[in-house]
């Protein structure tokens, strides 16, 4: 089905890469939850007036909310495909993140109406009528949600979409609920126990957990989330590729969102070359990655390999900062000598939420160099990364 629906609504399927094949997926998937979540919302609606069960016209107004979160994913991809302007130079992508994000925050409304009305039913409560006709809606919804999830997941993962995979999620939230809402019916009917208001507080409270997750996610690309580990080394390597490159730090990669990714980085090469030479480098680099879809500025950093002191001096440095801990790095060393002491002038770039403060460690990396060579003054620029670091995302997966 999922398959049929692609072939028939979108030109170019498989051109994912495509901004307007990815906004025709994101349009389809708006449409299928619409239709599907009215018509769920018209027979559980009825199904609960008929047997008078709370948790079953929470259900329906679930199902109510999940047209409107598909409404809202719809309007988003809408207005994402608008072109960049003078007012917004890097586009209007990002709206599918703050669709993702109105999104979380009606389940978030849904479920705290669902944890009210199922708390005045059991502080109230009153009989409920059974009907197969309602256990037949219930199980042909749980069928249905979890086609969804599985359809918004395809695409989710196929266009790379955290508003398509939050949907997703939602719907096997409903399954969940929808589920858990059948069964009290079945309980209830056959050993007469009034279960209602309980399994609805326990959908309410489900609801409100997940959605916590789903709010986080929709909230992370918007207050600017850390590159992907993956992706940052990926640029590293590639970059280091090219012949005269040394090395490269400072990487930045801002999101604008889906496909509209911007990044800016310093690449280290030998001051001996011919500056032009180097330039012409650095402009292929930038080309090449800007063919693949990523706009990247490049900060040329010169840095001197003909002087063996200052390379042995660099070597060095690098070791002693690394022996005090192994997500240490640094760069842009430079010296200074004089008669009675020569100053060692680098950066250091130290992960977010390290063990030691910048003076503690500057004072740290100081002691470790002035043991070695009592004539060194280190003059230390201490930096946050913007970007994983290798060493540090290597730690943290083992």
């Amino acid at each position: 089905m999922t398959k049929l629906l692609i072939r028939l609504f979108i030109g170019q399927h498989k051109d994912v890469q495509e901004p307007q094949v990815r906004t025709a997926y994101g349009k389809l998937s708006g449409w299928v939850g619409i239709v599907c979540n009215l018509l769920l919302c018209l027979g559980k609606f009825t199904a609960g007036i008929l047997s008078g069960s709370v948790s079953i016209i929470a259900d329906a107004a679930n199902n109510l909310s999940d047209a409107s979160s598909s409404i809202i994913s719809l309007l988003g991809f809408k207005l994402a495909e608008k072109s960049a302007d003078e007012e917004h130079p890097y586009g209007h992508a990002r709206y599918e993140y703050l669709s993702g994000f109105m999104v979380a925050v009606l389940v978030i409304y849904i479920g705290l109406q669902l944890l009210k009305s199922s708390a005045d039913k059991i502080i109230h409560p009153s009989p409920v009528v059974f009907s197969w006709v309602s256990i037949a809606v219930l199980g042909a919804s749980i069928l249905l949600k979890l086609w969804m999830m599985l359809f918004n997941l395809h695409v989710g993962k196929l266009i790379q979409s955290s508003a398509l995979k939050a949907t997703a999620a939602d719907s096997r939230n409903d399954c969940i609920s929808t589920f858990a809402v059948l069964a009290a019916a079945l309980i209830s009917h056959f050993t007469k126990l009034e279960l209602d208001g309980w399994m609805g507080l326990l959908v309410a409270v489900f609801i409100l957990w997940s959605s916590i997750g789903l709010t986080r996610e929709a909230l992370s690309p918007l207050l600017g989330k850390a590159p992907d580990a993956e992706l940052t080394e990926q640029i590293r390597q590639r970059i280091l590729s090219y012949e005269g490159v040394l090395g490269t730090h400072d990487l930045m990669v801002h999101d604008y969102g889906p496909n509209r990714m911007f990044a800016s980085v310093h690449v280290e090469m030998a001051a001996e070359n011919d500056v032009l030479e180097s330039h012409d480098v650095i402009d292929n680099i930038e080309r090449d990655f800007l063919r693949d879809g990523l706009n990247l500025v490049i900060h040329f950093d010169p840095i001197v390999t003909s002087d063996a002191v200052v390379n042995d001096v660099r070597h060095e440095i690098a070791q002693l900062v690394t022996s005090i801990d192994s997500c240490l790095t640094i760069h842009d060393l430079r010296m200074v000598t004089g008669p009675s002491h020569s100053n060692v002038i680098f950066d250091c770039v130290v992960p977010h939420k390290f063990r030691m403060t910048d003076a503690q460690l500057r004072t740290e990396i100081e002691r470790v160099v002035r043991e070695k060579h009592p004539d060194y003054n280190c003059v230390i620029t201490m930096e946050h990364s913007f970007a994983p670091i290798p060493k540090c995302a290597e730690r943290k997966e083992s």
